[in-house]
C-alpha cells in the first residue's frame, strides 16, 4: 500500500460518498450514506466521520492512519472560508460552515472543493484524463457542471465559480431557452435534462412531423432523456436529431472553453451521454462532439484535443476531492 491514506467525501443531496484512496489514486475502501439532509449538515458530518472508522478497519488501516479529508458538495460556496451558501438541493444547509464541521467532526484538516471540480480533478488524476496535465470535463446530468484543471492545479476562481461551464452564453437571442437560474441561451439550457426536453417537446408540437414521441406524450408518459435516446435508438429521425442537436450545442461550448484555456483533452461525464463509452448511441453522441468541435476550432488547434467519455462514473467527487485533500 502506498504510504499516505486520504478521505474523500462528496456529498449530493440524496447519497454521501465517502472513500479512503491512497496517494496512487487507488480505493482502500469506500461505502455510501443517505445524506438526509433534513437532519443537518452536523449530523451529516458526524456520520461521516463513523463511516470512516468502519472504512479505515474495512481497508486494514487505522484512523490515525488517515492524512487528510477532502469535502466536495454542490455549491454555490466560498472556498475560501469554506462557508456553504445556498445550494438549491440541500435547503437545510443553506449558509453553513461546512469545511469547519467536518474538520470538527473527524479530527482531520479538511479541504473543501466544489463538486463537479473534484470529480474533474478526480477524471485527471486516476480515469480519463490521467495522462494529460490538463483538461475540462464537462458533466451533462439535470444541469450541466463542469471543471478547469491546469497543470495540476483546479481552477476555482475569484468567487468560488470557476469552472462553471454551463453558463457559458452559446445562443444570444431574446427568445433563447431559459435555464434553471433564469438566465437566456446557456449551454445548461440547452445541454441539461430539462433543455434536451424541452427541444424535443417543441419539436413534437409541429403536428407535421412524425415522431413515436408523440404518442407517449398523448399516453400520458413524461418525456424523459432515457425515452429520447430510446426512440433514436429505435430509428425515430425526430428523436436521433435532438441527440445529435445536442451534441452540437455541447461542441459550441467546448470550443468556448477550449479557446479560452487550451487544455490538453476535454472528458464528458455525468448521466446524460446517451449511453456512453461502449454502446452505440453513446458512441454516436461522442463522434458528433468531436466533429463539431474540431470544425470550430481554430486550425492549429484542429486535431489536438482529444475528446473522451469520464471512466470513473459515480466514484469521480471522492477520488477527487481524495486527490486535493
Amino acid at each position: 500500500m502506498a504510504s499516505n491514506v486520504f478521505a474523500g467525501v462528496d456529498i449530493g443531496g440524496t447519497n454521501i460518498k465517502i472513500g479512503l484512496v491512497d496517494d496512487a489514486a487507488q480505493t482502500l475502501a469506500h461505502e455510501s450514506l443517505p445524506t438526509e439532509q433534513e437532519r443537518g449538515p452536523a449530523d451529516a458530518a458526524q456520520r461521516v466521520a463513523e463511516a470512516l472508522k468502519r472504512l479505515a478497519a474495512k481497508a486494514g488501516v487505522t484512523v490515525a492512519d488517515i492524512t487528510a479529508v477532502g469535502l466536495a458538495s454542490p455549491g454555490p460556496m466560498d472556498l475560501k472560508t469554506g462557508q456553504l451558501l445556498c445550494p438549491g438541493n440541500l435547503p437545510q444547509w443553506h449558509n453553513t460552515p461546512l469545511r469547519d464541521l467536518f474538520e470538527k467532526a473527524t479530527g482531520k484538516p479538511v479541504n473543501y472543493e466544489n463538486d463537479a471540480n473534484a470529480a474533474a480533478y478526480g477524471e485527471y488524476w486516476a480515469g480519463a484524463g490521467d495522462r494529460f496535465d490538463s483538461l475540462v470535463m464537462v458533466t451533462l446530468g439535470t444541469g450541466v457542471g463542469g471543471g478547469i484543471i491546469l497543470d495540476d492545479k483546479v481552477i476555482d476562481g475569484a468567487h468560488s465559480c470557476g469552472g462553471e461551464i454551463g453558463h457559458i452564453i452559446i445562443d444570444a437571442a431574446e427568445d433563447a431557452p431559459l435555464n434553471s437560474l433564469g438566465i437566456r441561451g446557456t449551454l445548461e439550457g440547452f445541454c441539461g435534462s430539462y433543455g434536451v426536453v424541452g427541444r424535443a417537446q417543441s419539436a413534437i408540437s409541429d403536428r407535421f412531423v412524425e415522431t413515436s414521441l408523440r404518442d407517449v406524450i398523448e399516453g400520458g408518459e413524461e418525456l424523459t432523456p432515457l425515452l429520447i435516446a430510446n426512440a433514436a435508438e429505435a430509428g425515430d429521425e425526430l428523436a436521433m436529431k435532438v441527440v445529435l442537436e445536442t451534441a452540437r450545442y455541447l461542441a459550441i461550448g467546448i470550443v468556448t472553453v477550449v479557446h479560452t484555456v487550451d487544455p490538453e483533452a476535454v472528458v464528458i461525464g455525468g448521466s446524460l451521454t446517451f449511453g456512453g463509452a461502449g454502446h452505440p448511441l453513446g458512441e454516436k453522441f461522442l463522434a458528433a462532439v468531436r466533429e463539431e468541435t474540431n470544425a470550430r476550432l481554430i486550425p492549429s488547434l484542429r486535431g489536438q484535443k482529444p475528446i473522451e467519455f469520464a471512466k470513473l462514473g459515480g466514484s469521480a467527487g471522492y477520488i477527487g476531492a481524495a486527490g486535493l485533500a
